[in-house]
């Protein structure tokens, strides 16, 4: 296995996300690698403000309240695992792209996300693990969820 530097542990809030992020904190102490965690949220304003002719404002607010909503997760989540000396990031977009900036600005070698296992109709839509998966210009791990 690959001894690794910087490990990127990308978290979702869902129910499974202490297990994936327990798993990732053991491979890094067995690296000794430093860890950022990055939440991505995904929003996108509802259609009828992107078809207005004047600029509606509601939207912008609404993006602000769940950044800091995530914002406050994060840091619970961080506090609830005496999480110290590490990076919190939480960014609006697509967790593909987010995700695969934030490893080449930071140069991670190792990303760590959780993945449902999904079959059928959400496999052949894709998945954010399979997505970050071929997007990656380094490791990635996935930890299987339990559902």
């Amino acid at each position: 296995m690959s001894h690794y530097n910087h490990i990127l542990i990308a978290i979702d809030f869902s129910p499974a996300a202490d297990h994936v992020l327990s798993k990732a904190l053991d491979l890094a102490r067995d690296n000794e690698a430093r860890i950022s965690l990055l939440h991505v949220v995904e929003y996108m304003p509802p259609p009828d403000y992107l078809s207005d002719s004047l600029v509606n404002t509601d939207w912008i607010v609404e993006e602000k309240v769940m950044l800091e909503h995530a914002r406050d997760k994060m840091q619970q989540l961080a506090k609830a695992h005496a999480l110290e000396n590490v990076t919190l990031e939480v960014e609006i977009g697509t967790p593909k792209h987010v995700i695969t900036q934030f490893v080449e600005q930071h140069q991670c070698d190792l990303v760590v996300l959780g993945s449902h296992g999904r079959h059928g109709l959400s496999l052949l839509l894709g998945s954010t693990a399979n997505a970050v998966l071929h997007a990656m210009p380094c490791d990635v791990l996935t930890i299987k969820m339990e559902n």
